[in-house]
């Protein structure tokens, strides 16, 4: 598995420095590409099992050449209806090889996110917040061995 340790950046790099936010989202493709394989690849709708987590639905909003826009979540059944949770919208950027999560749920069900979204002043920091929150969501798929099979796990 790859870790944070394994990235090394090519500036120094600190917590809520756009240099960090660069090298966090240059990670984040790592990682992403660990869990997805190609990102370029993947069908317009799929979704992953593990045996010790929740079923994970990753799914194509928009396709270009150079990027792609996927929305990638956890699909609860309560009983006002399904509920996304968390619900991330990232832009990869296939020739620059990063991935920058652009937005997520407005209405977070775990207390912790709502207090870190209520906490956020700067775009800098709200830019920061939900790519570490990528990245940590990206290990925690990664160590329940999330694997999407493309072409046979389609919805």
């Amino acid at each position: 598995m790859l870790a944070d340790s394994d990235i090394v950046p090519e500036c120094v790099v600190g917590p809520g420095t756009l240099g960090g936010l660069i090298a966090l989202y240059e990670g984040n493709f790592i990682k992403l590409k660990s869990l997805l394989g190609d990102p370029s690849a993947i069908p317009s709708c799929c979704f992953s099992s593990s045996p010790t987590d929740c079923r994970l639905h990753l799914s194509v909003q928009e396709d270009s050449r150079y990027t792609r826009l996927l929305r990638l979540t956890y699909l609860f059944d309560e009983p006002l209806g399904i509920v996304a949770d968390p619900d991330l919208v990232m832009r990869v950027y296939l020739d620059a090889r990063v991935v920058e999560v652009i937005s997520w749920a407005d209405f977070h069900r775990h207390d912790a996110l709502r207090e870190l979204q209520a906490s956020l002043c700067g775009e800098i920091d709200r830019r920061w917040s939900r790519n570490m929150v990528l990245s940590k969501w990206l290990d925690y798929l990664l160590h329940h061995e999330h694997v999407f099979s493309h072409g046979l796990a389609t919805v």
